[in-house]
């Protein structure tokens, strides 16, 4: 069993839905148990086109599958969101990122893991540290561009304590 952490973001349509349906998604496949799920948090977009502000929360999970096939997974339940894949930090109705993987590395052309971006992106830090505060340092200052909202994600399977 490997624990992993995935991002989630969304900025198109109902994006706490959006949220919420994935972490469903992800708790109902074979070979996936989610173990927590932050608090959602919005963010201004990090480069790209002009667009909306995006909802970010991450996951942890445990899982038996290799990382390849948790990002095809990935990619299937942002499919299922109405993702399509148009212009680089383009807005988008869903977004899943692989972060971590156990202690695995992994530098393959479509799948780097760790995620290579994912200690400069306070829309990451902020709610990978809720559910693996032993890998984030918060700042002192807060998170910069990052604002907790008061929604929660209501997944059955979340097991955060909150």
């Amino acid at each position: 069993m490997t624990r992993a952490y995935l991002a989630l973001g969304s900025n198109l349509g109902d994006r706490l839905a959006r949220l919420n349906a994935a972490v469903v998604a992800l708790d109902d496949e074979p070979g996936i148990t989610v173990v927590g799920v932050s608090a959602v948090y919005e963010t201004e977009p990090a480069g790209g086109p002009a667009q909306g502000p995006y909802l970010n929360a991450v996951v942890a999970i445990d899982t038996e599958r290799s990382a390849r096939s948790l990002l095809e997974t990935a990619q299937s339940i942002e499919v299922a969101a109405g993702r399509v894949r148009g212009e680089r930090w383009g807005p988008r109705t869903l977004d899943v990122d692989v972060l971590l993987f156990g202690d695995e590395r992994v530098d393959e052309p479509d799948l780097v893991v760790p995620h290579p971006r994912m200690w400069d992106r306070a829309f990451v830090l902020a709610p990978l540290a809720d559910v693996a505060p032993e890998l984030v340092r918060r700042p002192r200052d807060g998170w910069h561009g990052v604002t907790r909202t008061a929604l929660a994600l209501s997944a059955p399977g979340r097991r955060d304590g909150t």
